[in-house]
């Protein structure tokens, strides 16, 4: 793996992390479903673990990498907070201007009822997909291995409960499970997309590297907040989705920093 460029450890990482959406819609399969309660604490575990991985693995190394760059304190700290609003203004942009639906609030974006409601929720999926990959492909062209593989890690815990999530809304739709099963899997391979455009770019273009860094920050906090703590509220289980980040969150900065 030493070998490898900044930009395949990009693709791969990101190609990881998105494979695992297959692996959590798997019990589908087999009948095994488990019950939102339990799927709630494992979101919130994975939004936990994407929280850490957003400030250990993203903001503080966009400051550290900014820091060289100017004499004044206060530019690396301006940079990063206006990078960080960007990641989320933009993401938050797709979210208004692209037609998706998600699983308990139903429709959102520009009027779009001549695509079928699956196609609603691969686009909902894909907004936030791939700034999740984005943000593997930036770890580990920035860092390496030691700069992406939190965050793959996190990113991945994450899309397995997510993965679940849309096979078990197909299958209340009337899909066949194998069916259900395909289309889940096929939602997080946009990742290694974004993994490899975040990678590429801050491999080829250093002083991008701040910039790239806190805006997919920015990008993962407004995934966070805006979809995946909400979707973990809607059933009655907030005590158990808490449980959840907290535990995540403090797994994901003892390993940080035990491994880092």
């Amino acid at each position: 793996m030493e070998n490898l460029s900044p930009i395949m450890l990009g693709f791969l990482g990101s190609l990881a992390a998105g494979s695992l959406t297959a692996v959590g819609a798997a019990p589908v399969l087999f009948g095994r479903i488990p019950s939102r309660a339990t799927r709630d604490l494992s979101l919130g575990f994975a939004a936990g673990v994407m929280l850490a991985a957003s400030f250990f693995s993203l903001i503080i190394p966009a400051l550290d990498a900014a820091e060289p760059m100017f004499e004044n304190g206060a530019m690396p700290a301006a940079i990063v907070c206006v990078s960080i609003l960007l990641g989320m203004g933009a993401v938050a942009l797709m979210n208004e201007k692209l037609p998706h639906e998600h699983f308990k609030t139903g429709r959102e974006g520009p009027e779009a009822a001549s695509l079928r409601r699956v196609w609603l929720f691969i686009i909902a999926i894909t907004i936030h997909n791939f700034p999740e990959g984005l943000a593997v492909g930036v770890g580990f062209g920035s860092g390496g291995m030691e700069g992406g593989l939190p965050l793959a890690i996190g990113i991945g815990l994450q899309n397995a409960p997510e993965g679940l999530a849309v096979a078990v809304s197909l299958l209340g739709e009337g899909y066949p499970k194998l069916r259900a099963w395909g289309i889940a899997a096929l939602t997080g391979m946009v990742e290694p997309i974004g993994g490899l455009l975040g990678a590429g770019i801050i491999t080829l273009s250093e002083p991008l590297l701040p910039w790239g860094l806190a805006f997919a920050a920015g990008a993962m906090l407004y995934v966070i907040s805006h979809e995946i703590i909400p979707e973990t509220h809607r059933s009655g289980h907030q005590n158990r989705a808490t449980l959840g980040l907290a535990v995540g969150l403090v797994l994901m900065l003892f390993l940080d920093v035990w491994l880092g």
